[in-house]
């Protein structure tokens, strides 16, 4: 017939997923969340005039978004993955509405939505890595992934601030639901979804509790917990309270964007700390990092105040040994959790992140009800040592 046009079919030729798939999924994903990363905590100042109670601000939104990481594997199950981490980019998108209103409510609800968002594309992301990418390769392509992420956390913090003060509340948050509706295009554009090895599980959800029950029952996931767990306080404390240490000391909110951007730039440093992984093992690696960052930790908090620059100064050395723990860390889960159970271990083991975010600020603001802002920075560098010491002691030579 006149009619038919056979139209070539050229989808099925996509190539399968690979570490730079994932890696560049990431990658967008962290322009979405790095662009207000450093305006957040301000905006929330401008509006609580306490970073005491900013702190508590955060802690309130950490602990409403637990609940929603731990529900994530029946999530998953009713609703497929490819469903649940659309849903996580349209939050990012969503949060940004909330944002703009400048309210108290308005901040608590944007803060929210982008904890929920972050939550489902973290977990439904490992999901695919764990998947698509070999075991024996997964610290090669976490390295990868972090790497690629360091344009999005090198530019995104400056231009956030670029824009929140010059274009004003709208360009700011307007800029990350762009980000957010291309990092959705992008996905669906690769497919996932498709592949036959990733579709929902068969076996019976289990209840948020007993898979909690069987995390804990497995000293290599709780040792992976924590190992995440500490590395992501130092992010949360740098992204919240590097920024407002240097608004507070009269640095100004730009030299806080300023500081989170040259930390992330570090970022393209992950592919050196693969490499050393590698060369040296996971365990010496991370374990060196760790009590280095503590180091920093300590030496930031006590200069603090008297000379902000040297503190920030010290705060980027943290960062340069963090990111060794960035590229190298979620290896010790990827490589430790069973595979007829990922799903619901992957949704445990994400919780890290929202302990993260709730912990230090409710340390941090008992700390601070005692102390200057410096004392963050020591009450941190204590936790960050005796992850080093637990990394030392139980991580297995062979990682």
């Amino acid at each position: 017939m006149s009619t038919h046009v056979r139209h070539p079919i050229w989808l099925p030729a996509l190539k399968a997923a690979d570490a730079r798939t994932f890696a560049s999924l990431y990658a967008v994903e962290s322009f979405a969340r790095a662009t207000v990363s450093s305006v957040i905590p301000i905006q929330a100042y401008e509006i609580l005039h306490n970073e005491q109670i900013v702190s508590i601000l955060y802690t309130v939104v950490a602990l409403m978004g637990l609940s929603v990481t731990l529900f994530m594997p029946m999530l998953i199950r009713r609703f497929a993955r490819r469903w649940v981490y659309t849903a996580g980019a349209c939050l990012l998108a969503i949060g940004s509405l909330f944002f703009v209103t400048h309210t108290l409510p308005g901040q608590l609800a944007g803060m929210l939505c982008r904890v929920m968002g972050a939550s489902a594309l973290a977990v439904t992301l490992n999901l695919y890595i764990m998947d698509h990418i070999r075991k024996t390769d997964f610290m090669q392509a976490e390295s990868l992934r972090m790497a690629w992420s360091m344009f999005a956390w090198t530019g995104g913090p400056t231009l956030g601030i670029f824009l929140y003060a010059h274009f004003g509340i709208y360009a700011a948050h307007g800029a990350v639901a762009v980000f957010a509706m291309a990092l959705l295009a992008l996905f669906w554009f690769y497919r996932l979804s498709d592949n036959q090895s990733i579709q929902p599980g068969k076996t019976r959800p289990a209840n948020p509790l007993a898979n909690i029950g069987r995390f804990v029952a497995q000293p290599r996931l709780r040792l992976a917990w924590l190992i995440a767990f500490g590395r992501s306080c130092f992010w949360t404390t740098f992204f919240v309270y590097g920024p407002l240490f240097m608004v507070i000391t009269g640095e100004g909110d730009l030299a806080g964007g300023l500081l989170v951007s040259a930390g992330n730039a570090l970022l393209f440093m992950a592919i050196f700390w693969g490499k050393a992984g590698k060369r040296f093992g996971g365990r010496r690696t991370m374990t060196f990092a760790y009590f280095a960052m503590s180091a920093m930790l300590l030496a930031a908090g006590t200069v603090g105040a008297a000379a902000p620059l040297v503190t920030g100064g010290f705060l980027l050395g943290g960062a340069f040994f963090t990111i060794a723990l960035d590229a190298l860390g979620s290896t010790a889960f990827m490589r430790s959790v069973r595979s007829y159970e990922r799903a619901q271990m992957a949704a445990v083991y994400r919780t890290y992140l929202d302990f993260s975010e709730l912990t230090p600020p409710l340390v941090y603001s008992i700390v601070l009800a005692f102390f200057g802002l410096g004392s963050v920075f020591v009450t941190l560098s204590l936790l960050a040592a005796f992850c080093g010491f637990m990394t030392w002691r139980y991580l297995p030579k062979s990682l």
